[in-house]
């Protein structure tokens, strides 16, 4: 991808947007290494310093801060011999999927994420992923299914908030992750309505990225920065659980209100739409800052978030041009040689932040996936 996603018309003139960008995918287990290859990557800068919401009544100010949706990156190998399928997670009515016996599950869950690791998960050489264990040969093998992986902090009273609300902002935040992307028709590539009703109505600038996004998507609007989304006739899904790993944080921002952080990795496996027992994973990290605001200060709506910033890191996402949907490549692939210097990226590797690539795309060689 190439070109920049931002637009005019913010209320925070010295907003500074940067691309990120991670790794692609390679095999999983003893699959074959492949080369490097192009990647259709993207990704939206984490604001430093959050520009301040602009107050309720201001009548020269936009009522949020606008976020400007910036070129995306991410990192996709050209293909892999091995495979997975994609799991698709269904929420349970109590808004966390708990773990679950099923493909893989003999494997020892790991403890809760609570801060950022200080190494990478080692190396597991028992096999490649299949149709039956599609987390074989993958660090997701212990992760804990759907939000279950997710870590909530305990809440305590922040900002505006009491330790109550800032306990249901937190719920409500994991809620939007779940609805984003774990949720099966969404997954499907299905309209994100429950998560979009998350989303502050009056954040002009992020409602109109998500509609075109949705309707038109392509270079400079893209749904699967905030949504993850396969499309049916290229990829099946496969089994009934996506794998996560990850926490929420929360501090007080600006005006008092509470933003909250989720940092959170996803592991789909998909295998080809037309039959056959090829399992890819696809390997997917967000980072997404949220507003919880004080309705008195700033134009919002009861239940939902202003939001502040989002960067995802992709793993076999596709590479070429912008669809709307993850697109990940089966059999074996292509080598087109990309534009990223060979650069190697370990997917599951937590212990930094999504990197920053700068403004250069290119499709790199996972260690794993």
């Amino acid at each position: 991808m190439n070109g920049d996603g931002g637009r005019d018309g913010s209320s925070a003139p010295d907003e500074v947007w940067e691309a990120f960008l991670r790794t692609s995918a390679d095999s999983a287990g003893d699959a074959p290494k492949e080369p490097s290859a192009r990647a259709r990557e993207a990704a939206a800068r984490l604001r430093t310093e959050p520009a301040e919401p602009a107050p309720w009544r201001a009548p020269t100010s936009s009522p949020v801060d606008p976020v400007r949706p910036r070129r995306r990156k991410g990192w996709y190998a050209a293909g892999f011999a091995a495979a997975l399928a994609l799991l698709v997670v269904a929420v349970d009515p109590g808004g966390v999927i708990g773990w679950s016996h099923g493909p893989d599950s003999t494997a020892t869950p790991l403890a809760r994420e609570t801060a950022r690791p200080e190494q990478a998960p080692p190396a597991d050489e028992d096999g490649r992923a299949s149709l039956a264990e599609p987390f074989r040969g993958s660090p997701a093998a212990r992760w804990a299914n759907g939000t279950a992986g997710i870590t909530v902090p305990a809440a305590k009273g922040t900002g505006w908030m009491t330790e109550a609300e800032v306990g249901r902002a937190l719920t409500a935040t994991r809620d939007f992750l779940a609805a984003s992307g774990l949720d099966p028709a969404v997954l499907r590539g299905a309209r994100p309505e429950k998560a979009i009703a998350l989303m502050n109505p009056h954040q002009k600038d992020v409602a109109d990225f998500v509609a075109s996004a949705l309707s038109t998507p392509g270079e400079e609007h893209d749904p699967l920065m905030l949504f993850s989304r396969f499309d049916p006739a290229q990829a099946r899904l496969v089994g009934d659980q996506v794998r996560t790993r990850g926490r929420l944080s929360y501090r007080e921002g600006k005006l008092g209100a509470v933003e909250v952080t989720a940092d959170v990795t996803s592991v789909y496996p998909v295998a080809p739409a037309g039959g056959g027992d090829e399992v890819v994973r696809v390997i997917v990290r967000r980072e997404t800052v949220v507003s919880w605001d004080d309705p008195s200060k700033v134009a919002t709506e009861k239940g939902t978030f202003t939001l502040l910033s989002y960067k995802l890191d992709m793993t076999n996402g596709g590479c070429g041009a912008s669809t709307g949907f993850f697109r990940p490549t089966f059999g074996g692939g292509a080598s087109e040689t990309g534009t990223d210097g060979g650069r190697v990226v370990d997917p599951y590797d937590r212990t930094g932040p999504v990197a920053d690539g700068g403004d250069d795309s290119g499709c790199g060689t996972a260690t794993r996936s």
